[in-house]
């Protein structure tokens, strides 16, 4: 992608997303997705995964990927927050149901992937323990893990929490395909299934082809144990390729 730098894109209009420049972070391909998926342009901004981004931090209060600023709207940084604020740009293609109930399962099941403690939060306590226990942790993967509250404690925790998530996600699913239904709520794609199939990258992500990430990323995310990769079932990666063959755009670009 051609990324603005933080200082280019603080003066400019529009809608600026700052983004992990040259890897596929799953929060940031769902924001791009959901994006492309309403059709709302955006200017992509340059964020250095794990790296102190002090230009950032002084622009947003923070120094993560992704962000949303609108003009000179107050930057958007929390996942949930985001979903809403793309919503809300356009009323096509609607990503939450109007329906309470449905709406609310979306949301929930959506937070069950891509927030706090969720699929994504557990498998990335998964990918810092090899290096936290070395003698001299990486600063750029100390950084990372203090933001996900790493401890060896939360760590051992994680996989037995992404297992049972995962087998939440299955039983859903389960369900739907059991009333004819293709997607994790109601008979259309909502949010939930974005955040799905992306995240499906930190366990099996797409063949280089199609995800041409660094191989030192691929080794890291391919590095699922067998339980975890078990537990994304075939059922799981029928919903992910069926949104790539349907609704995202491949080859991936990052």
């Amino acid at each position: 992608m051609d990324y603005l730098t933080v200082e280019d894109a603080i003066s400019k209009p529009g809608l600026r997303v700052v983004l992990t420049a040259s890897v596929p972070g799953p929060w940031g391909e769902a924001v791009k997705s959901l994006l492309v998926y309403k059709g709302i342009d955006y200017a992509p901004v340059a964020q250095v995964g794990g790296g102190a981004n002090e230009a950032l931090q002084e622009w947003t209060g923070q120094s993560s990927a992704p962000v949303l600023v609108l003009d000179d709207n107050p930057p958007v940084s929390h996942w949930l927050d985001q979903l809403h604020f793309i919503e809300r740009m356009h009323d096509n293609n609607p990503l939450l149901p109007e329906a309470m109930g449905a709406r609310a399962e979306v949301i929930g099941l959506s937070a069950l992937i891509a927030g706090a403690d969720g699929i994504g939060w557990n498998r990335r306590l998964q990918l810092f323990a090899p290096s936290m226990v070395l003698a001299e942790v990486p600063e750029q993967v100390q950084r990372m893990a203090q933001k996900y509250g790493y401890s060896q404690q939360q760590a051992e925790r994680a996989s037995a929490k992404l297992l049972a998530q995962l087998a939440h996600l299955d039983s859903v699913l389960a369900r739907q395909e059991q009333a004819g239904r293709e997607y994790l709520v109601g008979e259309t794609v909502t949010a939930a299934d974005f955040y799905l199939a992306h995240f499906a990258g930190l366990i099996k992500p797409l063949g280089p082809e199609d995800n041409p990430m660094p191989d030192w990323l691929r080794v890291q995310y391919e590095s699922a144990d067998d339980a975890t990769k078990t537990a994304f079932t075939p059922r799981l990666t029928a919903l992910r390729d069926r949104m790539f063959e349907r609704h995202i755009k491949l080859p991936l670009e990052f």
